[in-house]
């Protein structure tokens, strides 16, 4: 390692300050780059403040070069992730850097001895920090700023990796339709046809935490065996509850019962990143004006649909086919008449070709891809 070039541990408050405010000083001038807000960062990397760390373990650092900060990383141990995987695979995550390959080497390798010190046989990521949360590094895609909740990153921090001895796990797939796109024939009939059994209907807010369990419900069996999964928690789903109350609208949100069971869902939401940009992840002090106007009163033109699922005992045979496609038709209806313009549908798995060739149908075309590394330690 360079004699200049220290990789220092975060360990105060302080300290994790710094570290989630450092992307802003690295990327500031990309014109497609949106700082996350502050405190919603901290909601995810203070563990006094996120249920994560109920059955996870990590750490952070941030390289300085010349006493300046030029990079920052996170490990961690999921052991909800090793049990769900039945595997001995630790994450890293959170990683921000100069265009310098030794500076992105050094902590990388930081990170590998911090997992291999805990047994793990293989680094994976970036996560920030879990699979149910922002997943992947961007490798395509950068000529629009991302949704909410997806990640940015420029185009010469892949090759940095792979240069540290990293190979591709799985890419991870964004796309892009407009809601003016009309349902092909054969599909809108499908989707009209009405069913004795099947019930459309919005999500209802005045039983919010209700029908939050009932997505969470149907996420954690729906994606049982995708790849990584890991089940959110009861108190995830309390904390996500509580995050997601000021977004949700409830004709962005839709379920479809069977006979009063929920059996499937999905989950638009308005793309806050395009009412944030210029807040520079301050909502203090008066970023929260700025924000509730720009949510109520000018409302986004984009919106990124976040969750889609479906009982797996309903998922087989032709209700499994209807479903989404009668959950999406539903969720059009009301977009058409509103201000949003485009969805972006994420992510989506490489090799998932039945949701792909969904989603293509419909006029969605794949616009970002996000790569997801591995190395063995």
């Amino acid at each position: 390692m360079n004699a200049d070039l220290v990789i220092d541990p975060v360990i105060d408050k302080a300290g994790l300050k710094e570290f989630i405010q450092l992307p802003n000083q690295i990327y500031g001038e990309d014109p497609n780059w949106i700082p996350a807000l502050d405190m919603e960062r901290m909601g995810i990397l203070d563990p006094k403040q996120s249920p994560y760390f109920e059955h996870a373990e990590a750490q952070y650092w941030i390289a300085r070069q010349n006493g300046k900060a030029v990079g920052r990383i996170s490990a961690q141990i999921d052991q909800m992730s090793l049990e769900a995987n039945d595997s001995t695979t630790g994450h890293f995550g959170m990683i921000v850097a100069i265009d310098d390959p030794a500076v992105i080497k050094a902590l990388l390798e930081t990170a590998e001895n911090w997992l291999k010190e805990r047994g793990m046989k293989t680094a994976q990521g970036p996560f920030n920090l879990s699979i149910n949360q922002e997943v992947g590094l961007l490798i395509d895609g950068r000529n629009t700023p991302p949704m909410m909740l997806m990640a940015h990153d420029p185009a010469y921090m892949g090759g940095h990796i792979e240069a540290a001895g990293y190979a591709k796990a799985k890419d991870l797939l964004a796309y892009i339709r407009g809601t003016d796109f009309l349902f092909p024939e054969k599909w809108r009939r499908m989707a009209e046809r009405r069913s004795s059994h099947v019930t459309m209907r919005m999500f209802d807010m005045k039983n919010y935490n209700r029908d939050i369990k009932h997505i969470v419900s149907i996420f954690n069996e729906a994606w049982h065996n995708n790849w990584n999964f890991v089940p959110m928690t009861e108190k995830e789903v309390d904390h996500m509850a509580k995050e997601l109350r000021p977004l949700i609208r409830k004709e962005l949100a839709w379920f479809a019962d069977i006979d009063g069971e929920p059996a499937a869902f999905i989950v638009c939401l308005p793309d806050v990143n395009g009412a944030i940009g210029d807040l520079k992840g301050k909502l203090l002090p008066f970023g929260w004006l700025k924000l509730l106007w720009r949510l109520k009163v000018k409302r986004p033109a984009t919106a990124r649909v976040l969750l889609m699922g479906v009982r797996r005992k309903f998922s087989d045979g032709i209700l499994g086919q209807i479903l989404p496609f009668r959950l999406i038709y539903a969720l059009e209806s009301d977009l058409y008449e509103s201000p949003i313009k485009q969805v972006e549908m994420s992510w989506i798995l490489e090799d998932n070709a039945p949701v792909k060739r969904m989603i293509e149908t419909l006029g969605g075309k794949a616009y970002k891809t996000y790569r997801v590394y591995k190395k063995a330690l």
